[in-house]
């Protein structure tokens, strides 16, 4: 490698070392949201999912787990899982699948001018894109369970993808209830500031870990959470409905923070407020989990028998003894 690429390496490593977000609600709201949004799944769930009350609040912190600098290469690769800057995609028309999605973000760089660095992954983003592809994982575990189910197999081994994954899915659905994980303004005011908001780079964790993890009895929100799940009629565009809704209380969160809202018991306007997005967080993940449990009734279009005139099907292998069929590209 070059001296120039290893500077320019050095520099990126560094910068996701240093300005990556602080751990999203700390264990304390993480396991909250899980167990809540558990509790909150109604009676036609599946039962192991329902009774995974305590497996499920133990993974909500999970993916943080992963960002230690003791494994540097786990924790790089899923950081910007976290996190949705959706600042920085106004205007885009968002492809569902995470590498159209950085193709696209790409050709907008090229086309601004200066070609700016915010606009690669890492500065963007693509929270959006692991909570539809960990949806998509445990929809492919409770269909297989259902299968168990149907062929009298011991649903075991599929009842635990599941849990797995519905738990993990809830760290981001999670993050995704937090304003600052949707924004630019993640921790601490960049840019113009008539308003006099913080720039110090605390507010984050101050707001997210010490603050709930301080108050966690002055904090109950499951009574904020709707008894009745809303399925998601299109889980992409509703997530990022989602994301968007939550995105419109930035500005709230630095107005708390200017009030003292986040300093010991805080006060009655910051305490509702963070009931109301842990709720908000518990209550879009049981519908997620739904959501999934019915899709999972639906199994994918079986492939075309063989001869059928479908162009992406294979060519038929030649007969023992005849000629090789051509090696494909890859």
């Amino acid at each position: 490698m070059r001296h120039g690429s290893q500077r320019a390496f050095c520099g990126l490593l560094t910068a996701l070392l240093l300005a990556t977000p602080a751990w999203p609600w700390g264990n304390e709201g993480h396991s909250a949201i899980n167990r809540v949004a558990a509790q909150k799944l109604p009676p036609d769930a599946p039962d192991f999912l329902r009774n995974a009350v305590d497996q499920l609040a133990y993974l909500g912190p999970e993916p943080d787990r992963w960002r230690e600098k003791t494994e540097l290469a786990l924790k790089l690769s899923q950081e910007p899982d976290h996190y949705f800057n959706l600042e920085r995609v106004e205007g885009m028309t968002l492809p569902p699948d995470r590498y159209s999605f950085l193709r696209e973000l790409e050709t907008k760089r090229q086309q601004t001018p200066g070609k700016p660095d915010y606009l690669t992954p890492e500065r963007v983003g693509l929270q959006l894109y692991i909570v539809m592809e960990v949806y998509g994982r445990l929809v492919v575990a409770l269909r297989e369970y259902r299968h168990a189910l149907l062929e009298h197999r011991n649903p075991e081994f599929a009842e635990r993808d599941a849990i797995f994954y519905a738990g993990w899915l809830g760290h981001y659905v999670g993050d995704a209830s937090n304003p600052l994980h949707t924004t630019v303004q993640y921790n601490g005011w960049t840019g113009p500031n008539p308003k006099g908001y913080t720039t110090a780079n605390t507010i984050h964790w101050k707001m997210e870990g010490a603050f709930v993890a301080a108050n966690q009895k002055q904090l109950p929100f499951a009574d904020l959470v709707s008894a009745t799940p809303q399925p998601l009629a299109d889980p992409f565009q509703d997530y990022l409905a989602y994301l968007r809704t939550s995105h419109g209380y930035v500005e709230t969160v630095y107005q708390l923070e200017k009030a003292g809202g986040f300093e010991g018991e805080g006060t009655p306007e910051s305490r509702q407020f963070i009931r109301q997005r842990l709720a908000a967080g518990a209550q879009m993940l049981r519908d997620v989990w739904y959501t999934a449990w019915l899709q999972s009734a639906h199994d994918p279009p079986k492939p075309p028998a063989a001869g059928t005139d479908n162009p992406n099907s294979m060519p038929a292998a030649p007969k023992i003894g005849g000629e090789s069929p051509p090696t494909p590209g890859r």
